[in-house]
């Protein structure tokens, strides 16, 4: 029985703690907010149990009380439980009234601090706190308490008068109340100061003007809360290091349609890069009611001339049943091996086998072409891969005269995870581009999204990572706006650099 009041950071996954990502993975319980990244949910180990508690602009999920009950209940059932706050726990998060409540009840607990929102929204803004040439002070500030309100517990003057850097947290309903404060208090009109949207993520965008004209130019531009307010000379420096927003994709909503064991390399890859981006897994890899016909071909190894792998899965997969059945790569001596691709060739490589062929185009017909140059008349082919799948390549070897055993080692089904999420997003506007990386993904993901609904926003982008898909795609009436000459991730990514903000 144990509570962790983690700090999930200002909302760049990268700036979770590798204390707060251990605690996540072996959490009975995950109660999360509003400001908490939810790409930290899968981190999550399987069974775990996870709630979300959000608070936002007074629609409140529960209250805080319910909230401190919650996690009392939680770990009083014996559960280790972690409660991930957004920021810092102990900054204005309201961590220290929880952690007095588990006081309270007896309930053992840990505070794991995290990165504020208050220095990374503006470090990623380009505006550092502090400065040798403006500032070499900061003062955190709630931004919620009403300023016109008798006993305030802000000295306007001493705040006004300072050198500090001002960072008001929440601020933007009292935004007009906090300018009018300090420049009666003999803060001069023209002080710089800027505003930080959503910082450190995908959502983030900045604002600079000064502290008379900011109540004004705020609203105008459409800003609203979670917004930081920074006063202070270390504004001046926001044009020259703002890094963050020069990404070529900053702002751009992604959604990534691979199976979620495939995805996280494009959508970090797409992240980097600054898109919001909305893993999708239209289908999820399952494994096998009966391993009899693969441990038998694994048996029957020796016989094949060829063992072809058309997918990274497919290499998992086997050599996760060649280890279950006591042997490891030494089996395949003596085989020729073929990898559809370079993601496929480097798994392979991670195992100790250099495939003999990859083929120069990524797809099924360019393996065909291939291996028929190496002359397939009697060969012994076996092609472990998805129980469902296209029937080029083996249809097409059996013509060149070799015997193919197909030996499914997964199964694929439709998911239906974060469907909701996508629909709400797209009618919403925040979806800018849609990729996808077989025909498979194409199918499942109008098994659950409307064709309709995709024909009535035009903004959103659809991008192919070869001619097999985008022919699937076309099937559906819609249009294939992206697809790389080189029919890889990396160069799927490129493409969507070079396209996706143009279009």
């Amino acid at each position: 029985m144990k509570v962790y009041l983690i700090g999930a950071g200002p909302g760049d996954p990268g700036l979770l703690t590798l204390k707060g990502k251990r605690i996540l993975e072996s959490a009975d319980v995950i109660v999360y907010d509003y400001l908490a990244n939810d790409a930290f949910l899968a981190y999550a180990k399987p069974g775990a149990e996870i709630i979300y508690v959000g608070k936002k602009g007074g629609d409140h999920t529960l209250t805080q009380d319910g909230i401190n009950r919650l996690i009392v209940d939680k770990a009083k059932e014996g559960k280790t439980v972690a409660r991930l706050k957004g920021g810092d726990p102990y900054m204005f998060g309201r961590g220290g009234e929880e952690a007095e409540e588990l006081l309270d009840a007896g309930v053992p607990f840990e505070e794991v601090p995290g990165v504020t929102s208050a220095v990374a929204g503006p470090a990623y803004a380009g505006i550092p706190l502090t400065h040798r040439s403006y500032s070499s002070s900061v003062s955190f500030i709630t931004g919620h308490e009403d300023p016109t309100k008798p006993g305030s517990v802000h000295n306007w003057k001493a705040l006004a008068e300072s050198a500090s850097t001002l960072v008001f947290f929440m601020g933007m309903k009292n935004l007009p109340e906090i300018s009018r404060k300090l420049i009666e208090a003999g803060m001069s009109p023209e002080t710089p100061a800027a505003l930080v949207h959503w910082g450190t993520t995908a959502r983030h965008r900045s604002l600079v003007a000064t502290i008379a004209t900011l109540p004004t130019e705020g609203p105008k531009h459409g800003f609203t809360n979670p917004s930081l307010i920074v006063v202070g000379g270390v504004v001046n420096l926001h044009d020259r290091l703002n890094w963050f927003e020069q990404k070529p994709l900053l702002g751009k909503g992604v959604v990534v349609t691979r199976a979620r064991e495939q995805a996280s390399g494009l959508a970090e890859a797409l992240r980097e890069l600054g898109a919001d981006v909305v893993q999708f897994p239209t289908i999820e890899i399952i494994p096998l009611a009966d391993y009899a016909p693969v441990d038998a071909a694994i048996r029957d190894l020796p016989g094949y001339d060829w063992v072809v792998f058309t997918s990274v899965n497919g290499v998992k997969h086997f050599w996760n049943r060649l280890a279950a059945c006591g042997q490891d790569s030494r089996a395949l001596a003596g085989r020729k091996v073929a990898a559809i691709g370079p993601a496929t060739a480097d798994v392979l490589r991670t195992k100790g086998i250099e495939p003999d062929f990859i083929p120069e185009k990524y797809v099924a017909e360019g393996v065909v072409e291939g291996m028929l140059a190496r002359g397939m008349g009697g060969k012994r082919v076996l092609l472990p891969r998805a129980r469902e799948a296209r029937e080029v390549l083996p249809d097409e070897l059996r013509k060149a005269g070799a015997v193919v055993d197909v030996l499914p080692v997964y199964e694929t089904v439709p998911s239906t995870a974060r469907k909701d999420d996508v629909l709400a997003r797209m009618q919403e506007g925040r979806v800018h581009c849609v990729t996808f990386g077989s025909s498979s993904t194409v199918d499942n993901f109008f098994s659950l999204v409307p064709v309709d609904m995709v024909k009535a926003h035009p903004e959103v982008k659809l991008a192919c990572i070869g001619p097999v898909t985008r022919k699937t795609l076309e099937g559906y009436g819609l249009t294939c706006h992206i697809q790389p000459e080189d029919f890889t991730i990396p160069a799927l990514v490129d493409e969507l650099v070079a396209r996706l903000p143009e279009l």
